[in-house]
């Protein structure tokens, strides 16, 4: 991406969604969502925990907000960098305001105005659009040590704050964002591997200060000692994946109970509706964290097969849409949202199937959760604003 360079001449919309390649990406994010939510409905069916109306209701929701997001025009937020970043950090802390913030499952990631959303699924959006607004001002090289430090810190304090709620799987969410839009909007790579080896070792040191300074006995954790910056179930949500038969802890057993749903699905699967983990209460969270593997025992090979060629036509159009556009901004934006949805594509399939750790992250599109789904949604109308305010249909390319 070095060297590379965007014309900004005076635009006018796209007339109409022929032609830009947005007829296409509606189309398939249609089907893509309403495959979601028959799957998510079976799920909800056999696990009365969750409530299947929700999930109607952000989708309703996330129509409202993707159509008023696609109609805004998304070039004037490209040099909001100081708004942006502030309403993101915003975000991110609200969960621990007095009398609003509301803690689940060990982690204050969620308040309650009425209704309970999480509003860090909300800052993915916002951190997209920070994202590509800070790294456009550089024009596609991004190669000044000092600025390159600058962006990097104002990029990884978001990450840093959602950790601290704790939620890991948004941070990786975050931390992904901003990788994606370093690397595509020109970082010089010496300055990308020099931040990798620097990241390895920070998490290295951080462990080696947990196991020497924190580390203290627990009968109550399966190994019998706990830490204190890497709980022991986090670090076996990390590890499990390694050797899934040797880990007895709970995490242990659902990945085994994961990949007994989705290896008894077969090749056509037991039909829509028909499940014996989650059904028997063997596979905790189905609906969210481990809908895929719902997908597979019911619909089986086939079922999964199109769910993965669904996702490869959606990337693909939005992918087609960034490289029709003819501003940086434009095209940071939309391979930002792309970035995030490849990593928890990648992330919850392989997580269910024993080839990635076991993060939490869900699924786009199948998994339970209102504020999930609106977020997505959203992501959907930022791109439609991409597509339809180009200068030309053709726009420029990489």
């Amino acid at each position: 991406m070095q060297g590379m360079r965007f014309e900004s001449p005076e635009r006018k919309a796209s007339p109409g969604l022929l032609g830009n390649g947005l007829m296409a990406f509606f189309l398939v994010a249609f089907v893509l969502i309403c495959y979601g939510l028959v799957v998510c409905w079976s799920a909800c069916q056999v696990d009365r925990d969750f409530n299947f109306s929700r999930q109607y209701l952000g989708v309703l929701l996330g129509l409202i907000c993707m159509v008023a997001v696609w109609r805004f025009d998304y070039r004037k937020l490209g040099n909001m960098v100081v708004p942006l970043y502030v309403l993101t950090i915003a975000l991110i802390l609200s969960p621990f305001l007095p009398g609003i913030g509301v803690e689940e499952n060990g982690a204050r990631s969620w308040i309650k105005i009425g209704m309970q959303f999480q509003p860090g699924e909300f800052a993915k959006v916002t951190m997209v659009l920070l994202s590509a607004s800070l790294v456009s001002r550089y024009g596609g090289q991004l190669d000044d040590l000092r600025q390159y430090v600058k962006v990097l810190f104002i990029l990884l304090t978001p990450t840093v704050a959602i950790m601290l709620q704790p939620d890991l799987g948004t941070g990786l969410v975050y931390f992904f964002i901003a990788g994606v839009t370093l690397v595509m909007g020109g970082a010089k790579p010496s300055y990308l591997l020099a931040t990798a080896i620097a990241g390895i070792a920070a998490i290295a040191l951080l462990l080696g200060i947990d196991e020497v300074v924190f580390k203290h006995e627990d009968p109550t954790t399966s190994t019998g000692y706990e830490y204190k910056i890497l709980k022991q179930y986090q670090r076996s949500r990390l590890t499990v994946f390694l050797n899934p038969e040797g880990d007895t802890s709970a995490t242990g057993y659902n990945l085994a109970q994961a990949l007994i749903a989705v290896g008894s699905g077969g090749l056509f699967g037991k039909g829509l509706g028909n499940t014996t983990q989650a059904a028997n209460g063997f596979l905790p969270e189905a609906p969210t964290d481990f809908i895929f593997c719902v997908l597979a025992e019911q619909l089986g090979f086939v079922g999964a097969l199109a769910l993965i060629l669904l996702y490869a036509a959606f990337i693909f159009c939005a992918v087609r849409i960034a490289l029709r556009s003819d501003d940086l901004f434009g095209m940071l934006v939309v391979c930002g949202v792309v970035g995030m949805w490849l990593f928890q594509i990648l992330e919850n399939i392989g997580m269910t199937i024993g080839l990635m750790p076991i993060t939490g992250i869900p699924l786009p599109f199948f998994s339970y959760g209102s504020s999930f789904m609106v977020t997505n949604m959203i992501m959907i109308g930022l791109i439609a604003s991409v597509a339809s305010h180009h200068a030309s249909l053709g726009g420029k390319r990489l």
